[in-house]
């Protein structure tokens, strides 16, 4: 058997995919977890052989996401294979999903018979990867931004003024101006919240 732990904050997605599941004679559903906090400690008493786990979950105990909790889990049971399951397609997630060393990435209108294979066929020791989303993620390239530039739209995307995020990286808010305004131009962003949302959808932050 194939034991499987399934992470998602949704009550009735997590039920439909035991249900679904539980149909297969070769797995077996072993625990469930509504946030990336309980799937690090279910990962640790249950011991599956196969985590399919969502990527936005709420924050609990500084795991705030599914790719977070990934890396833990696997820092700790680096025999466990890892499924990002999502309803969010994007390349960012795609790369910080393998970066944090999770082995498939699918998204949740997949027919169901793709995910029982993706669970099999991780178990077997191999990759599952949305086609379109890997090619995706092969276009999009390295960061365009610097060091500090990216420190300065990691803290931006917090929220707050430029007293606030120019405390947070300990510059001066006329240099942290300056580094959001060429990251933005970079990006061809109009805000610095569109520049967050472009760099994180392109994997380029790290929230």
């Amino acid at each position: 058997m194939i034991k499987v732990l399934l992470a998602d904050d949704q009550a009735l997605i997590r039920q439909a995919f035991a249900a679904l599941l539980g149909l297969e004679k070769d797995l077996e559903v072993v625990g469930q977890a509504a946030d990336g906090s309980e799937a690090i400690k279910l990962a640790a008493d249950c011991r599956p052989d196969v985590i399919v786990m969502d990527v936005q979950m709420p924050e609990v105990d500084g795991t705030g996401d599914g790719i977070t909790a990934t890396a833990r889990i696997l820092a700790e049971n680096p025999a466990i294979r890892v499924i990002i399951v999502t309803t969010f397609g994007r390349p960012g997630y795609l790369r910080r999903a393998m970066e944090a060393g999770a082995v498939g990435y699918m998204v949740k209108d997949a027919p169901a018979d793709q995910l029982v294979e993706g669970i099999r066929r991780v178990h077997r020791g191999l990759r599952v990867v949305d086609p379109s989303l890997a090619a995706a993620s092969l276009s999009v390239g390295a960061s365009p931004l610097t060091e500090r530039e990216t420190e300065v739209l990691t803290a931006a995307a917090k929220g707050g003024p430029t007293s606030a995020i120019a405390s947070a990286v300990f510059l001066s808010e006329g240099t942290v101006r300056n580094h959001l305004s060429s990251a933005m131009g970079k990006l061809g962003a109009a805000t610095r919240a569109e520049a967050v949302r472009i760099a994180t959808e392109n994997g380029w932050l790290a929230l």
